[in-house]
């Protein structure tokens, strides 16, 4: 319908279309039908607040970090309270209770951070 005459368009519909409209009011598209295109889709515009996919990736490799560097602290005794941080700790957490896992993680951290540095150059 038109607003100024309110009569319908009067552009011959389509051939190829299967709503049988005119190329101005055919509607709006019904989005991709693949379940490809619809994880494109998903994945191009999933925000959640101001931050998307990868900045949450990234938090959750910090908190894993953070809650690790406290099981160390208390491992090697730099922290005495028996307090420790509550809640949900982050996906891949593994605790470190003893002073040969805390050297072992240590290691590995070292590693990780020579091993992007070098992927950098």
């Amino acid at each position: 319908m038109s607003k100024n005459t309110r009569e319908q368009c009067r552009k011959p519909a389509l051939k190829i279309s299967r709503t049988q409209k005119c190329g101005h009011h055919g509607g709006r598209g019904s989005g991709p039908k693949t379940a490809e295109g619809r994880a494109r889709i998903g994945a191009a515009h999933r925000v959640h607040g101001m931050e998307t996919d990868q900045i949450r990736a990234e938090r959750s490799q910090e908190a894993l970090k953070m809650a690790q560097l406290e099981d160390v602290a208390h491992a090697i005794g730099l922290i005495t309270s028996a307090k420790r941080t509550s809640g949900r700790k982050p996906t891949g957490y593994q605790p470190i209770r003893t002073l040969q896992q805390a050297d072992e993680w240590c290691f590995e951290d070292m590693l990780r951070k020579v091993k992007s540095l070098l992927h950098e150059e």
